[in-house]
């Protein structure tokens, strides 16, 4: 069961123009399209005359037309004409969802029109920012539960085994994490401190010892989590402006569930240092792409065996308290929307 009364990552903005085109999301098929003032439209991708995808159908002024009999959809939904007869039958419209653009992403509203609410989106604002330069939205086809890349991105101990050869290294897994949930929020912490930086750390940092680094994780249901990395020399303050922090990047995350097995990953990359080192950007828009396909066939991998095995659950260790505690979170939030 998913939460409906939520956003989702429909798409990046670049992908929406004129020309409909079609993704599913909670299992339900939406075209999206661009009206002649460049506004975004998300329609349900279905004809209410006999169900032809409308994203197969062509976009002429700010209406959608259906490929088969040529019904014709404004941004709200409803057809406003039909071909070969005075007007349309009643009933005649499909459902539209809720949209908003911001951050370079169209994000939408799966549940009640009237229960969107724009203080649910979280607050990214890193992305647009001028002290911070982010990289391109990605966006992944994975066959795996939403859920799952949640959880992997909540559990950042993973870097010691998954990516040992970029990100991850022995020191991790000396440190514990502290976990703690409020409201709406899940936020995971762990400081490592004075060991050795991991491979792209290094390279990036350009250090020659060890290092402070923080791994700062916040989760905002149902899918939108900011993966945070700090990395200085260690013994430096800081809160201190002393131009010893030179790592300090985030990754953007936001799995949108296709179905219950598949997601749609899209994820971009912010740094608040070294803006205009084209190295720097080098290392981590390709250090970071090759990070993110590791994680895939992992969590492929783990879809699979659950597919295989779906009653037995598997046992949970100390460093599940954040993945648990997001599921929790959005477990809870499904009960109280089901409820309303």
């Amino acid at each position: 069961m998913f939460l409906t009364n939520s956003w989702y990552v429909a798409a990046s903005s670049h992908e929406i123009e004129r020309k409909p085109f079609a993704r599913t999301i909670l299992n339900q098929p939406v075209a999206l399209f661009r009206q002649e003032n460049g506004s975004a439209v998300a329609l349900e991708d279905r004809c209410c005359h006999r169900h032809l995808p409308l994203s197969l159908g062509e976009v002429s002024g700010d209406h959608l037309i259906c490929g088969y009999h040529g019904l014709r959809y404004d941004g709200a939904g409803t057809c406003v004409e039909v071909p070969g007869q005075e007007s349309p039958p009643p009933g005649a419209k499909v459902r539209c969802y809720p949209l908003l653009e911001k951050w370079g992403l169209i994000f939408i509203w799966m549940g009640e029109p009237d229960r969107a609410d724009e203080s649910l989106l979280p607050n990214w604002w890193w992305a647009e920012h001028p002290e911070w330069k982010r990289s391109d939205m990605h966006l992944l086809e994975v066959d795996c539960d939403y859920q799952l890349i949640n959880d992997n991105l909540l559990d950042v101990s993973h870097l010691t085994y998954v990516h040992k050869g970029s990100i991850g290294n022995d020191a991790i897994v000396e440190f514990s994490p502290e976990t703690e949930r409020q409201d709406r929020v899940v936020r995971m912490t762990r400081w490592i401190l004075d060991r050795p930086p991991p491979p792209m750390y290094k390279a990036a940092g350009r250090f020659s010892g060890n290092v402070d680094r923080a791994q700062i994780v916040e989760f905002v249901p149902p899918c939108f989590t900011v993966n945070h990395a700090i990395c200085m020399e260690a013994g430096s303050d800081l809160d201190a402006d002393n131009g010893r922090i030179r790592i300090d990047h985030m990754a953007l995350s936001a799995p949108t569930p296709e179905t219950e097995r598949t997601s749609h990953y899209f994820f971009s990359f912010v740094r608040g240092y070294a803006l205009d080192d084209r190295e720097i950007d080098r290392v981590f828009e390709d250090g970071f792409l090759d990070v993110f396909h590791e994680d895939v066939v992992v969590l492929e991998a783990q879809q699979r065996n659950y597919d295989r095995n779906p009653r037995i659950s598997g046992v949970n260790i100390a460093v599940d308290a954040a993945p648990m505690a997001a599921r929790k979170l959005i477990e809870d939030l499904i009960a109280a929307e089901v409820q309303s």
